[in-house]
């Protein structure tokens, strides 16, 4: 759907996606789904809309497409290569078995999306194809489904488009199990995902689907890509991440939603002289390996060197439950707090650790 064109700022950036959308379908008119509130007036969807397509290939699936994370009209940042925050996101949901081009595209996907650009927007953390997200719980939060967790890789139909406000990427979400997120911090995102293709042509999410590890020819294809690269898992983003310094030494504070991945990245990381990067809505600790304990503090970064034996206490000690625990040298502590779940409207629906 084309917005009428406004003299003071132009639709020069929403023009050009609609542009690569009408190249891909070209006899389609998109539902689309506009924000009543413009989030820079105060709304509480930070997305401008999302359009939905209807695609037969190379199954029948929904196509969402956001319009918000680049810049859609004036170009108001200073970086004249790329167009706001560089990238727009898309989701392909299969369809179920009696739905076609003429009904209803499920509402969940929107909630989704808008709740990832809440993140975006308030963390200023971007999105790149091979990132990856922990969603806490369900990516469908009434839904009786295995998939939680969102990985992020180019959309397979939609190359990146230079605009008149500079080129984005289309970056499509993927819905993963429990077990593929853990392949995939074991090896890699891209590795993962074009090891897992024959099952799930492009990358379409299937909300009723197991795992697909569960088949032992692509486990076992999943694996030798691990033994060969090792873990590329860089950055981890989290949902709660602080710290605090006294007298008596620094705690760091993890959610204990995101414990679990924290600590199963770290013997993957630092063994293979490789730091890892936790990274919160407004701070960032990153974890480097050294011969001795060290920790340097700033207002919005850390940077904390582990031995091989404080990692291997840390490993042992630490747990995805609300605790204090100390570790050896008695200057470092980390505390786990509950992480709570919310809803599209932010309440809260359940309580980890």
């Amino acid at each position: 759907m084309d917005r009428q064109d406004d003299d003071e700022t132009g639709t020069a950036g929403w023009d050009a996606i609609n542009a690569a959308l009408r190249a891909l379908y070209p006899r389609q008119e998109p539902r689309h789904y506009g924000t009543l509130v413009s989030h820079t007036l105060g709304g509480d969807d930070p997305l401008d809309g999302i359009s939905v397509y209807w695609s037969e290939n190379p199954r029948p699936h929904w196509h969402y497409v956001s319009y918000g994370f680049s810049e859609l009209y004036g170009k108001q940042s200073e970086d004249p290569q790329e167009s706001g925050f560089g990238f727009e996101l898309t989701f392909r949901l299969a369809a179920d078995g009696g739905e076609d081009s003429g009904g209803t595209p499920p509402a969940w996907p929107l909630n989704l999306l808008q709740n990832v650009a809440r993140y975006v927007f308030g963390s200023g953390n971007v999105f790149e194809a091979g990132h990856h997200l922990d969603a806490n719980g369900p990516i469908a939060l009434e839904a009786d489904t295995q998939l939680r967790h969102l990985a992020f890789v180019a959309d397979p139909q939609l190359p990146a488009i230079d605009t008149p406000n500079g080129r984005l990427d289309f970056l499509q979400m993927v819905g993963l199990t429990d077990d593929e997120m853990a392949a995939v911090r074991r090896w890699s995102t891209l590795g993962v995902l074009d090891a897992l293709a024959p099952a799930m042509p492009s990358w379409i999410t299937a909300l009723a689907r197991g795992s697909l590890l569960a088949d032992s020819a692509l486990a076992a294809r999943v694996e030798a890509g691990s033994r060969s690269e090792g873990s590329s898992t860089g950055m981890l983003f989290v949902d709660t991440l602080d710290w605090s310094a006294d007298a008596t030494g620094i705690t760091l504070v993890l959610g204990a939603g995101q414990v679990g991945s924290v600590l199963e990245l770290l013997p993957l990381r630092l063994p293979h002289d490789r730091p890892l990067v936790v990274l919160g809505r407004e701070r960032q600790w990153r974890f480097e390996p050294g011969v001795a304990d060290d920790l340097q503090l700033d207002d919005d970064s850390a940077r904390c060197v582990l031995s091989d034996a404080t990692l291997g206490a840390m490993l042992q000690t630490v747990r995805a439950a609300r605790g204090v625990y100390p570790l050896p040298g008695g200057r470092l502590q980390v505390e786990v707090v509950p992480t709570q779940l919310r809803d599209g409207h932010g309440k809260v629906i359940r309580e980890i650790g």
